[in-house]
């Protein structure tokens, strides 16, 4: 750990302290187990009770774990299992966790870990960061934070950006190579567990279809490749319905007989899961690859199925050098001045145009801020629009917000504040780098659109933590540090 670390964690834990954020955290954990608890318990027909007070403090340890862990992990990065092996071997990490122990430390597993990234929903852990950034934007009565300088909301920077899904490219014969491998590693896991139905040795399935995706990848290499791809699919599609034949015999038998096996009933039925997502999607999979190799037709984006395993993934073209095509979610991000993240969403659906994030971005904006607003508002021309031209006026909020038209861009580049806000935009394009690459994570390897939600949201509270730490102290603070030093 280099000097510059050990003294942001040191911060960091300072601003917990005094913004009151892990009390905060803490009390929204408990409120959220209660609240869990009686939901078990009317689930049950049974009479909600209050949880122990041993209970409650073994909550409450626990949720203080999941929020330092959390925020130490998200600022060194890598997995969970990296993360646990490097928490055993750092006596700095194991401080700011709360693990320093004089006989033994207890350092969490990477499941563990994982469990406390899902430990709160996305909504409770969004209402700590905006009491984050309440607190960090106060200047009334002295600032809460001990900054020198209240964060500044005279301007909000927008801009959007993909969040790349852990998927590989989406190729057709792929798609129905990776159908092919889970129905096959299912039936292997029923047979090997005492059920078994007629059939050849699963693994030789394996390799007929790895030999017909090697073919179809060289075909192009071929004088007649267009038809020598056509007679490949033909086959990979009579195998593939072989396959899925035997995937619904052995599913049916596990689903009866499941009794006679050593399974429990939830592994039960996560294969029986796992071999119905991928029946339920095989024949889309099989038809958008007939119809785009030998049909010779496009196929619509919102009909594509881009993975198996993700539902809630788009293509989104963006035009970027290196990305042209990408495919995930649009992600919608806003700082203030001093490089501050005050408002983001992940856009689950198709996304709209950019111009209709400002709408919704400035309500939550104004919610956050007691009713407040920014001064002015700045972002790129995918942002303009008649409508939020007139919504910022009647707020009358600055409009930086760059001109579709290039003439209109060139006059409002004559206006000094329109110019100056305009520069630092260019800077927002960095800020998405260094959240993306530095806190976030190339790629997101949180799976299905709710956990890369959460991800997303602790990767906020880190990075603004971050951001805090890093901004000048008040002369009062640097007495009081140089005082308890």
């Amino acid at each position: 750990m280099t000097q510059e670390f050990k003294t942001i964690l040191l911060r960091i834990d300072e601003l917990l302290h005094l913004s009151g954020l892990e009390s905060d955290f803490v009390r929204l954990c408990l409120e959220e187990g209660e609240r869990e608890l009686a939901e078990t318990a009317q689930l049950h027909g049974r009479r909600p009770r209050g949880s122990s007070p041993k209970v409650l403090a073994r909550m409450a340890e626990h949720s203080v774990l999941a929020l330092r862990c959390n925020l130490a992990r998200t600022l060194i990065g890598g997995s969970y299992r990296e993360f646990s092996r490097r928490l055993a071997d750092s006596t700095l990490l194991q401080w700011f966790c709360g693990l320093s122990r004089l006989d033994v430390v207890r350092v969490p597993s990477k499941s563990t870990l994982d469990r406390y990234g899902k430990l709160v929903p996305e909504q409770v852990l969004r209402e700590v960061i905006d009491r984050l950034n309440q607190a960090a934007a106060t200047g009334a009565g002295g600032q809460a934070l001990g900054l020198a300088q209240p964060l500044s909301l005279e301007s909000l920077l927008l801009d959007t950006t993909c969040v790349p899904a852990n998927i590989h490219f989406p190729v057709d014969w792929i798609l129905l190579r990776d159908a092919a491998r889970t129905l096959i590693k299912g039936v292997a896991v029923i047979r090997r567990h005492g059920l078994r139905h007629r059939m050849g040795e699963p693994r030789e399935f394996l390799r007929r279809v790895n030999r017909l995706c090697i073919e179809m990848t060289h075909s192009r290499r071929r004088a007649d490749g267009r038809k020598h791809r056509k007679r490949i699919l033909r086959l990979l599609k009579k195998l593939l319905k072989t396959i899925d034949g035997h995937a619904r015999r052995h599913h049916d038998l596990l689903e009866s007989r499941w009794q006679q096996t050593d399974l429990r009933a939830g592994e039960v039925r996560q294969i029986l899961s796992r071999l119905d997502n991928v029946r339920q999607q095989l024949p889309a999979a099989i038809k958008q690859a007939h119809e785009r190799i030998i049909g010779g037709r496009q196929v619509a984006n919102a009909d594509k199925v881009l993975s198996l395993y993700e539902p809630d993934l788009h293509v989104i073209v963006r035009g970027k050098a290196g990305a042209e095509v990408e495919f995930g979610n649009t992600l919608l991000l806003a700082e203030q001045s001093d490089g501050v993240i005050v408002d983001w969403r992940l856009v689950q659906d198709q996304a709209p145009s950019d111009s209709k994030f400002l709408k919704g971005s400035l309500a939550r904006f104004s919610g956050v801020f007691n009713d407040r607003q920014p001064g002015a508002v700045v972002g790129d021309r995918g942002f303009d629009s008649a409508a939020n031209r007139k919504q910022v006026e009647q707020a009358g909020i600055f409009n930086a917000i760059c001109p579709r038209s290039v003439t209109g861009l060139r006059e409002r580049m004559q206006e000094e504040r329109f110019a100056v806000l305009q520069g630092r935009r260019g800077q927002t394009e960095g800020r998405i780098g260094i959240f993306k690459n530095g806190f976030l994570g190339r790629p997101v390897r949180s799976k299905r659109f709710i956990h890369r939600e959460l991800h997303i949201t602790w990767s906020v509270l880190a990075h603004n933590l971050w951001v805090v730490a890093r901004l000048p102290v008040a002369d009062e603070e640097r007495e009081r540090r140089r005082t308890a030093a």
